[in-house]
């Protein structure tokens, strides 16, 4: 047999408990009235139709007062609590303020969003959002897809890949786009195919990838290249490349901000591919969220920033 849930809710309307607590706390039909802003008839029929659903008198009339019954006194407080909880708890959420905002963001990120993006992010929140604190998870694989659909991160800062499938579930914004180049020590003066193709490599595989999207376009080309060391570590990389004769692509923003650091130099990629691109990746459900909306615009600006930039 079917269980059925709150049977005693099923057959009440629950408009008629702010009825009762208006009538009990004012002793007054009239009173009652005023304050739910009904009409005296109004409020009666609602008094008559919820003394029916509870088989009690509920309340009588002693000159011009309402006095309640034994069942009423005792459903009172329950009522009164009830009704204050709910009130609390259905109250509109408040419009998303980032100045004074202490919420908490969940975010899902690789070496390379959090090494490009979050210095300029930071600099810009420490003044417009000072309140507000980011949670930084390294993504377990892109575009962290468990993660967003189980509610553990809010946003997901991933790379777009040949293979990426839209889920119903998830909003997806393309966020940045950049041009891979090709890193190397500071001794080498040119780069063409064929010296790409003789020289060994190192790849950054953040998932243990199989195969990246670079040797992807060189076995359309019909090439390949000697693979010397993969690492789950941009930052690493280009120190690892300075002190030794490996050849690394990796996105141009990322490489001119390494190359304050490391003995690097910089050639163009000798064979065409498609442009780098990162995408922020949303649960639906997070995706209304006001802090979420809200530090999606501020990405997406510095996005902007970055390209009138250059």
């Amino acid at each position: 047999m079917m269980n059925i849930m709150h049977p005693a809710l099923r057959r009440l309307d629950l408009n008629l408990l702010p009825v009762f607590d208006a009538i009990y706390r004012h002793r007054s039909v009239r009173l009652a009235a005023d304050e739910l802003a009904m009409s005296t008839s109004a409020l009666s029929h609602a008094l008559s139709r919820l003394r029916t659903a509870l088989n009690d008198p509920l309340f009588f009339r002693e000159g011009h007062r309402m006095c309640p019954s034994v069942y009423a006194a005792q459903l009172a407080p329950s009522i009164a609590s009830a009704l204050q909880f709910l009130n609390q708890q259905l109250a509109p959420q408040p419009e998303f303020t980032a100045a004074t905002s202490s919420e908490r963001l969940q975010i899902a990120i690789t070496d390379f969003t959090a090494f490009c993006i979050f210095p300029a992010l930071m600099h810009k929140l420490q003044h417009a959002a000072p309140g507000l604190r980011l949670e930084l998870r390294y993504l377990p694989h892109s575009p962290a897809l468990t993660e967003l659909l189980a509610g553990e991160v809010d946003l997901a800062l991933g790379f777009s890949t040949a293979d990426d499938s839209r889920h119903p579930e998830l909003d997806e914004i393309g966020w940045f786009e950049d041009e891979y180049v090709v890193i190397s020590n500071a001794g080498r003066t040119r780069l063409t195919l064929e010296d790409y193709l003789a020289a060994r490599h190192l790849v950054v595989t953040p998932w243990n990838e199989k195969q990246g999207v670079l040797d992807l376009r060189l076995e359309q080309l019909g090439h390949t290249r000697q693979i010397a060391l993969k690492t789950p570590s941009m930052l690493s990389a280009p120190f690892i490349v300075a002190e030794s004769d490996l050849l690394m692509a990796i996105p141009r923003f990322a490489a001119e901000k390494l190359s304050a650091a490391a003995d690097i130099k910089i050639f163009a990629l000798p064979f065409a591919i498609p442009r780098f691109e990162v995408k922020i990746y949303s649960h639906k459900r997070s995706a209304q969220r006001g802090a979420t909306r809200w530090l999606k615009a501020e990405l997406q600006q510095l996005a902007q920033a970055f390209y009138s930039g250059r």
